[in-house]
């Protein structure tokens, strides 16, 4: 394009649009609200047709990812606290099973050695029964076997105490317990129950 003619197009524009403006402005209207305006017309239309566009392209296109997005992130939430919830229940059966077996074990020991106690005394009671009958000369060996027999009985009963808490240990804690620990530890409790040898 020449330059004679952009020249040429700009002043006929200018033209055009100072003799559609001007009938506005002797009126005392606002030129952008006269409606003879062509100008005023396009705006309106192209404004419009804006609008319907980005109106379509946002309900269309924007807002379904959105709510798309929205949606997923909802069900990742959910799925999450679905599966904190079942962990939770399953935390709190593991947990009750443990305490459960626990104090079945714990019972259970209590009698073993309670039986294994009453069990020894029966016996070390029978022997001295027996060994009251006997003759006054035999009374000092007597005495010997019925502390060999006792101590025998202890030392079983410490054996079947250490071998049922390393048991008790190993299915409790899922792994083999330190003998000498546990073997100590039975010690300890015959001791505090007078039942050392």
């Amino acid at each position: 394009m020449s330059v004679h003619r952009a020249r040429f197009l700009s002043a006929v524009a200018t033209a055009w649009l100072t003799g559609v403006a001007l009938p506005a402005h002797a009126e005392g209207n606002m030129p952008q609200f006269d409606v003879r305006n062509p100008l005023l017309l396009a705006q309106v239309i192209w404004g419009a047709i804006i609008f319907v566009g980005m109106y379509v392209a946002f309900t269309r296109i924007g807002l379904p990812q959105v709510a798309a997005v929205l949606a997923a992130r909802e069900q990742t939430i959910g799925g999450d606290l679905e599966q904190a919830r079942i962990a939770k229940e399953k935390a709190d059966r593991a947990v009750a099973e443990l305490n459960e077996a626990r104090r079945v074990a714990y019972a259970e020991a209590q009698t073993i050695l309670s039986a294994a106690a009453q069990k020894a005394k029966d016996a070390a009671a029978a022997r001295a029964e027996e060994v009251n009958a006997k003759l006054d000369q035999q009374l000092a060996d007597s005495e010997k076997q019925i502390a060999a027999a006792r101590a025998r009985a202890m030392s079983a009963l410490r054996e079947a105490a250490a071998d049922t808490a390393d048991m008790l240990v190993t299915r409790l804690a899922g792994r083999a317990a330190d003998p000498q620990a546990v073997r100590a530890a039975v010690g300890d409790a015959l001791a505090a129950r007078g039942l050392a040898v």
